[in-house]
């Protein structure tokens, strides 16, 4: 079952992800040819391609964490040779991951809280800036499901680790 909603999550995130790229590229080709080839300011498609664009990046966050292809220094793990140092490293990453993401979340509720509290808008449609504050909150609460994931993970491969060397 949980395999069957990973496939939807991961569905779902590389579909917004092929949107949103098609989005900014789209919007921001208008915007130049409306701007610099029919001389009109169509500043709208600004705000639209900023919109996607938060989104677009927020998305890639997430799918590099669920295929944990995030920014990492594999020197330390790539030396350790017994199965028991690796479970502790992958341990004590996804610990840190985790703490650094719940920061992240409490971060991304203060700046959407603040956003709906002091509504700002974009300058040309007007539309609230809590939407992409919203991909940034979204983003950080996916991500640190995922580090909780690599925790768990990590802890099965200590106990694993116990159990073939007793």
């Amino acid at each position: 079952m949980l395999e069957r909603l990973d496939r939807g999550i991961a569905t779902a995130l590389n579909a917004v992800a092929i949107l949103c790229s098609f989005l900014v590229t789209g919007l921001l080709f208008l915007l130049v040819l409306t701007r610099y080839v029919l001389g009109w300011n169509f500043s709208a498609a600004h705000d639209l391609s900023l919109l996607a664009a938060m989104f677009l990046y927020m998305t890639g966050a997430l799918i590099a964490s669920r295929r944990m292809e995030h920014l990492t220094v594999d020197y330390l793990p790539s030396r350790l040779t017994r199965p028991r140092s690796k479970a502790l490293h992958k341990i004590l990453i996804a610990a840190i991951t985790t703490v650094i993401c719940a920061l992240f979340v409490y971060w991304g509720y203060e700046m959407f809280a603040w956003g709906l509290q002091r509504p700002q808008t974009t300058p040309a449609l007007r539309l609230p800036l809590w939407i992409p504050q919203l991909s940034i909150m979204i983003a950080a609460i996916g991500c640190f499901a995922y580090a909780v994931r690599d925790l768990l993970h990590g802890l099965r491969d200590l106990r694993q680790a116990q159990d073939q060397e007793s």
